[in-house]
């Protein structure tokens, strides 16, 4: 699918609305033209900041508004980030990303502490992403300055379905963000969150957006909800298989040269949907026991299914970042 014409909302539902099976030939042939098709890049996340956030969003444990066990944290110092990013690297990673539970950055110390943790993971050698809510030009720019290659911040799920899920910021809000980071220069990554008892026209809305996005997010992370007791979303139902390998598939399609991560969740699928999804185009995954919070597959495990697979971990050109 090419689009010489402007990508609209109707494109987008008529490439969802497809066959899998077709869907996921097509996608593998876009994967192939763009990508080595036997490397998965091998990431880290670590929560430098848990608990304690102001904001509502009803997935997520570290909101202050619920009671999931989750106790607020001061943020952690610089020499204990790098020593989890070298035991990163050394475990298989490539790129280390590290998240605070805040409604935004502002300044003083911490985000003074932030930007060192940035400079120190850097000096290793491995790709550099943060997550820490709401962005200025200012601080987007001290980023870059630090040696950020990628600015997490997604999307969640499609506009007309955002104020079902949170409250306390728009969905305006975030796309202002996100151009903050480009205008900085820093990478995007950027995706949303399958299983919030969402509509497949709420999906169709987040890939729309996600894809006329210009340039397209580099890294567009697929992550399917981790139901936490405490949480408003507690009882949603796991996502069933073909319907997160569709939304792999048509992102695939859609952001041919963006790296596809399979994110949250992960732990809860099955092997033979995570290789469909490596099919379809997903070429990125997280490696530790834990995301943030949240359970992740366990290294070996992920190992031993890519090696089964004929996969491999991706190099890094940090060179190229910023």
């Amino acid at each position: 699918m090419t689009h010489a014409v402007p990508l609209t909302r109707q494109d987008v539902a008529d490439l969802y609305g497809r066959g899998l099976l077709d869907l996921v030939y097509e996608a593998a042939d876009v994967h192939r033209r763009h990508h080595d098709p036997s490397t998965i890049q091998c990431a880290s996340l670590l929560s430098v900041k848990t608990g304690g956030c102001p904001e509502d969003c009803a997935y997520c444990p570290q909101s202050a508004r619920y009671e999931t066990g989750v106790e607020a944290g001061e943020l952690m110092d610089v020499d204990a980030v790098t020593a989890a990013a070298t035991r990163a690297k050394q475990g298989g990673a490539d790129r280390f990303c590290m998240g605070a539970a805040w409604r935004e950055a502002t300044d003083g110390p911490e985000f003074d502490r932030v930007l060192e943790m940035v400079a120190a993971v850097k000096a290793l050698g491995l790709e550099t992403c943060v997550t820490l809510g709401m962005l200025d030009r200012v601080h987007a720019e001290r980023l870059r300055r630090a040696g950020l290659d990628y600015y997490n911040h997604n999307l969640d799920t499609g506009r007309e379905d955002y104020a079902s899920i949170i409250t306390t910021r728009t969905y305006d809000d975030r796309l202002e963000t996100l151009r903050h980071v480009r205008d900085a220069g820093i990478k995007v990554c950027c995706g949303g969150i399958l299983g919030m008892g969402e509509s497949h026209d709420a999906r169709i809305d987040l890939l729309h957006e996600l894809a006329r996005q210009t340039p397209q997010p580099e890294s567009v992370p697929i992550n399917t909800l981790v139901a936490v007791a405490g949480t408003p979303l507690a009882g949603q139902a796991a996502v069933e298989w073909d319907e997160l390998i569709r939304v792999v598939a048509v992102a695939r399609i859609l952001m041919p040269t963006s790296k596809v991560r399979l994110s949250a969740g992960r732990a809860q699928l099955h092997d033979a949907t995570q290789t469909l999804c490596f099919l379809a185009g997903a070429n990125s995954i997280f490696l530790g026991g834990r995301l943030l919070t949240t359970p992740n597959a366990e290294p070996a495990e992920d190992f031993a299914l890519l090696e089964r697979l004929g996969l491999h971990g991706m190099p890094t050109d940090v060179t190229t970042s910023s």
